[in-house]
């Protein structure tokens, strides 16, 4: 059998006639640089996402760049982030020239500590305050913990950049006068980043990606640095870039995103099949720890998107050995990510090589993701688990 990591051929062919349709539009208008396409996205998103504004860009790397070009964050400053990511959140900090620091991940979630969090920024305090904001990641689909994270954004003073590349429609439980509501990843910090690579759950047939904010004033200076710094056009009061979402790109995504929720909960039935096939097997946390969806315990989480699922990710050992494995067997795995963004070869020169971040660091030793796909099928996923289970069991 074959099991792919990720299949887009069955969610493209049940919407081949309308992105047609969609697509020829934007053809037969002439419009081929923002216009009515990306201004419908742009309503459709925020409003989804619970956030006043969207500003359509040409990729969730230029949604983080351009929104720390907006902060005006450059040389001497200091970006608090996560050092488990893929490498567009470290990258957008060193391109503004300046420099990230790293608070290690929760061994539950993956994503960034806000204990090791209150660390640095103690740490910062002392010194000179460099740290100019915070990007958290709601790495593979589930939210980072925004309650502290926003609590100590509150304390120094700082603006968060969501980087919700992999979680848009991910939900928070926000506790409120003893209440709890749910917010969108990307609602909650001064602005939410969203990337719409095809391999996302909302993806679309190239690079696109959204910022949404509900401060409408920052809204309007990060229109302006998407479109060169012009604001009226030839008239530039800043130096921004070329961070235009594609109309083309913007049709797909309307067409795509009606149908978001039930693709995630197909990814969340998905995950309980998996859940349920390991139990069965044996294997759960012996030797396979599961990926954890901590706020499903959470009033009222039935009905919210505690996790979307962006990626199924296990923690395995001899995991370099299993992947090769499964290859084998034609099943689709991969590893999100093999090496930490302070272990990269580029960051030598900023000394972060010599940083020991040990919960990062062995998530990027023993984790690897598995098919989690909405079309997947049962017998696929039996047929996973059948060979994981071969393979520790030989």
């Amino acid at each position: 059998m074959n099991v792919p990591l990720l299949d887009l051929h069955q969610q493209t062919a049940a919407l081949r006639d309308e992105i047609l349709r969609a697509v020829t539009e934007v053809v037969d208008s002439t419009t081929y640089i923002l216009g009515p396409k990306v201004a419908q996205l742009e309503q459709e998103v925020a409003q989804y996402c619970g956030a006043g504004a969207g500003i359509g860009v040409s990729s969730g790397t230029d949604a983080l760049l351009m929104t720390l070009m907006a902060l005006e964050i450059g040389p001497g400053d200091k970006v608090l982030t996560t050092p488990y990511s893929f490498f567009a959140t470290v990258g957008a900090i060193l391109r503004v020239g300046a420099l990230p620091v790293f608070a290690d991940v929760e061994d539950d979630t993956f994503n960034i500590d806000p204990n090791k969090m209150a660390e640095m920024l103690a740490a910062d305090q002392q010194g000179e305050r460099r740290i100019k904001a915070i990007i958290p990641v709601h790495l593979f689909g589930q939210c980072a913990n925004m309650g502290s994270i926003m609590a100590l954004a509150q304390q120094y003073g700082l603006p968060v950049i969501e980087d919700a590349a992999q979680a848009i429609g991910a939900e928070y439980p926000v506790l409120n006068n003893g209440s709890v509501h749910w917010q969108k990843a990307g609602s909650m910090g001064l602005v939410g980043c969203y990337s719409f690579f095809p391999s996302k759950n909302l993806g679309c047939l190239g690079d696109g990606g959204m910022v949404v904010t509900s401060d409408q004033t920052f809204a309007q200076t990060l229109r302006c640095y998407r479109n060169h710094g012009a604001q009226p056009k030839y008239y530039h009061s800043k130096i921004g870039g070329n961070f235009r979402l594609d109309p083309l790109q913007a049709a797909v995504l309307s067409v795509k995103l009606p149908h978001l929720e039930q693709w995630h909960k197909q990814r969340q039935a998905n995950s309980q099949v998996y859940h349920e096939l390991f139990a069965q097997a044996q294997l759960i946390d012996n030797p396979i720890r599961l990926p954890k969806a901590v706020y499903a315990a959470s009033p009222e989480a039935a009905g919210h998107n505690h996790h979307i699922y962006n990626q199924f990710v296990i923690r395995v050992p001899r995991r370099d050995a299993l992947r090769e494995y499964l290859h084998q067997q034609n099943v689709g795995c991969e590893v999100y990510y093999p090496v930490c963004l302070h272990k990269q070869e580029c960051m030598q020169q900023y000394g972060s090589n010599e940083l020991s971040l040990p919960i990062a660091e062995q998530a990027a030793h023993d984790s690897l993701a598995l098919p989690i796909f909405p079309e997947l099928r049962r017998e696929q996923q039996e047929y996973v688990v059948e060979c994981i289970a071969k393979f520790y069991r030989s």
